[in-house]
């Protein structure tokens, strides 16, 4: 009996102790007369209905401070041809059926006087049911997603319209019979009325709430008086709706949607609402309507009447969605999909008929068929989306990205990065600035703000082509200004070597993952690089954890069209030095054990170690004893090709470890606790023998045991670390195995004139890796081949 549930819109969402309403109305519990006067006696009701009153208008608020009414104003043209031809054609066709049937089929009066209003019902699209439907099938921010919001809003301005003539008129004739006629205001007069109250909301009552904010100093959170002057002023436009004949919502949702949503004043609003109206008010008004609900008072005449017009208006809206959707080059799948969203039933239309019930249009017979056929509507529909459509199989990948593919082309490296706040910026940067860029071999950055969705419905992904588009969104102006601004500065630096893009993507953690991968397919990139989950504090303990976040990785992970990092941030604990500003060699580590990710990473660090202040080098571990010739002689051959690559570079160097098990592999991890700004790691390693036994501790499967080890606070060191996974098709992990990762570079690498020395360190226990100047102690040796290349042997047996 999850009714509240599925009739509201945030009820949806909170399914937590809300079985009123039919449960104990009369068609359960309150069917004896006895055990309903004691559950709800008569004296209490009008308390009840009182307060429910107050829950519905202050829900229909925050449900307008929610929406963004530009899209209501200003739609694509895609949602004004769908939207208006749902409207329209579901009220013609539906209307004319209702005339049909009132004309050939025998009903009795009231029946047939209400019909029409019911098919009139039908054609409503009402933007707070679609979003909360889409919101449960997290869809939401999929193009689907968005086009059936725009849609929705688009077709709410005439919703709203019709409901407000409707009522008008029925308050006219209600009061002139019980007046005996003349004594209330005509229905033109009604309407003039509503148009006036609407004026004055828009053009007085919205300025003066922008002039406040205005005011409002940046980062200042909003004091308790504005808060309370809003909820006053909510009141009083119910008020002025009830006197010029109105119902008292039609006040309180125009104020919600003149109310800027999201921060600084719509985020706060919502969550001063969210306890008590969405716990507690609006589900007693749920539950009042439940407790005029009877069932029993229902004759099968009725039923199958009311069910062909409610059947027949859904069909209706899906051919209605299919006709414009030919012009505008929709698929037919995505059309159909589109129809079954815009049948989404809910709160709206619970309202609409508590309204014609106490206007004596509906009977109880019929309020109770209406509610009931909204409620087996939205149980087929919801179910039946979700088996249909999968927004993950919508874009199958039909070309494979990495950034080994990007060498072995020759086309510029494509990053996308996402950015969770300003803590992230410098060393997104040091990593971009790390990739090298060049005229000969450009780099092109996108970067995403992720901005979790707060004090609002409707998602965005709002692309920041310039200046001015930034400052006229109201969603975190401050913190994107921020953000975009460093990374221009960074493409000034590199200028005509770095293009940049940048985005900001407004929605749920939950379903933000889509927007990710959409830009990343969108964009072509080779790489899209997501936050750890994790933040680090200064003193290198977690500072926070966001689960929400780990999830939109794993699901990144899972269903991106390209090569995926997971970018554990340590800057903090070393300054966030910039390496823009900075002469001291950045120095990466590539661990290096086996595998297609691995060699994605070793495609990395070649490209790396093209930078003129980066030093790259090359761990690789091997088992003692265990020698499969096919594996060593791909692997040998991939990393020789990069050794020729950088042939008497000084900034390149190459280490092999020799290790027993995954115990020696775990104290040589240890060894590399300092020395390094950034390691790159691959996360899986085809069931390599070194990990045998180290994947029962694993914490963030994310991460891979390798990756997991070196993001440890207990491991101690200062060093990013960067987990890649080649892009995955289906549940297999691409495997690319070109012959030539380091062709781009052969005769593009010049033996470098400027003799950067890598810094000592302690790794591997107490040797140092070495310098180009020293043999490190306890190393077997510190060799130069004919090609000037450095090498180190290392035996741990």
């Amino acid at each position: 009996m999850k009714w509240c549930g599925v009739m509201g819109t945030a009820a949806m969402r909170r399914r937590d102790g809300r079985n009123g309403g039919i449960l104990f109305g009369p068609s359960a519990l309150g069917h004896k007369q006895l055990i309903g006067t004691k559950l709800f006696p008569a004296r209490s009701l009008m308390i009840l209905e009182t307060t429910a009153s107050f829950g519905l208008m202050f829900f229909l608020f925050s449900v307008g401070v929610q929406m963004d009414s530009s899209l209501m104003t200003k739609p694509e043209r895609k949602a004004i041809y769908i939207g208006i031809s749902v409207m329209l054609v579901t009220l013609v066709l539906t209307v004319a059926l209702s005339i049909v049937l009132m004309k050939f089929v025998p009903m009795d009066a009231t029946l047939a006087d209400s019909l029409p209003y019911i098919a009139v019902a039908q054609c409503l699209t009402p933007f707070p049911n679609i979003a909360c439907l889409l919101t449960e099938l997290k869809i939401l921010n999929t193009d689907l997603g968005r086009l059936a919001i725009s849609s929705a809003m688009f077709c709410d301005i005439i919703g709203i319209s019709l409901t407000a003539v409707t009522f008008a008129v029925l308050q006219n004739i209600s009061s002139a019979g019980g007046r005996g006629g003349g004594q209330s205001l005509t229905p033109l007069w009604s309407i003039m009325s509503t148009l006036g109250v609407v004026g004055v909301i828009i053009f007085v009552v919205r300025p003066a709430i922008s002039l406040s904010l205005s005011r409002l100093q940046p980062e200042k959170s909003l004091g308790e008086r504005y808060i309370n002057i809003i909820f006053i002023v909510v009141l009083l436009s119910g008020l002025a709706s009830e006197v010029i004949g109105q119902h008292f919502v039609l006040g309180s949702l125009v104020l919600g949607l003149v109310v800027p949503e999201g921060p600084p004043l719509g985020a706060v609003i919502v969550s001063k609402l969210d306890f008590p109206i969405f716990k507690v008010l609006y589900p007693t008004y749920l539950t009042t309507s439940g407790l005029k609900t009877d069932i029993f008072s229902v004759n099968f005449q009725a039923s199958w009447i009311v069910a062909v017009i409610v059947t027949f208006s859904c069909l209706v809206k899906i051919v209605a969605v299919l006709l414009p959707a030919h012009f505008c080059n929709l698929p037919i799948r995505d059309a159909v999909m589109l129809g079954l969203l815009l049948n989404a039933r809910g709160a709206v239309e619970l309202l609409l008929y508590n309204l014609w019930r106490d206007g004596k249009v509906l009977t109880n017979e019929l309020f109770t068929l209406t509610i009931l056929s909204a409620i087996v509507v939205t149980a087929i529909i919801t179910p039946l989306i979700k088996f249909l459509y999968d927004p993950s199989k919508q874009h199958p990948p039909t070309k494979r990205r990495s950034i080994q593919g990007a060498a072995q082309r020759d086309e510029e490296l494509r990053i996308l990065v996402c950015i969770q706040s300003l803590d992230n910026v410098t060393s997104i940067i040091n990593l971009l600035e790390a990739s090298y860029a060049s005229e000969e071999s450009p780099l092109h950055a996108t970067a995403i703000i992720l901005v979790e969705l707060i004090g609002r419905t409707a998602p965005m992904l709002i692309a920041h082509n310039n200046h001015h588009n930034i400052e006229t969104n109201n969603i975190n102006t401050s913190t994107s200004c921020q953000i975009i601004g460093a990374l221009r500065q960074y493409v000034q630096y590199n200028e005509n070597c770095v293009t940049l893009n940048s985005f900001s993507s407004i929605t749920h953690v939950e379903t933000m993952h889509h927007d990710i991968c959409c830009v990343a397919r969108d964009q072509k990139s080779s790489i899209v690089i997501v936050p750890f989950h994790k933040q680090f504090a200064i003193d290198g303990t977690i500072g926070s954890t966001n689960r929400d976040m780990q999830n939109m990785n794993l699901k990144v992970l899972e269903q991106a069209p390209c090569t995926v990092g997971i970018l554990v941030d340590r800057g903090i604990l070393n300054g966030s030095i910039s390496i823009l500003a900075n002469q001291t060699p950045f120095n990466v580590a590539i661990v290096y054990i086996g595998g297609p990710d691995d060699v994605e990473t070793l495609a990395y660090g070649n490209r790396m170690a093209r930078k003129e202040n980066v030093v790259v080098t090359v761990i690789r571990f091997l088992l003692f004893g265990c020698d499969n010739a096919r594996d060593r002689k791909f692997d040998n051959d991939r990393i020789e090709e990069v050794r020729r690559a950088h042939a008497g570079s000084r900034r390149f160097a190459y280490i092999e470890e020799v290790v027993r098990d995954g115990v020696g592999l775990a104290s040589c991890m240890r060894g590399l606790e300092d020395g390094f700004d950034l390691m790159i790691v691959g996360k899986y390693h085809s069931d390599s023998p070194l990990l045998l036994g180290l994947d029962a501790w694993n914490e963030h499967p994310e991460l891979g045991v390798v990756g997991d080890m070196l993001a440890s606070p207990d491991f101690g060191t200062t060093a990013s670390v960067l987990v890649l996974q080649q892009q995955k098709v289906g549940r297999e992990v691409v495997v690319q195995t070109q012959n030539a990762i380091g062709d781009m570079y052969n005769g593009a690498m010049r033996r470098s004139t400027t003799s950067l020395t890598p810094r000592t360190s302690s790794a591997f226990g107490n040797n140092n890796i070495a310098t180009p100047l020293t043999t490190p102690r306890g190393m077997n040796g510190l060799n130069s081949n004919s090609n000037g290349m450095w090498s180190i042997s290392v035996n741990r047996t």
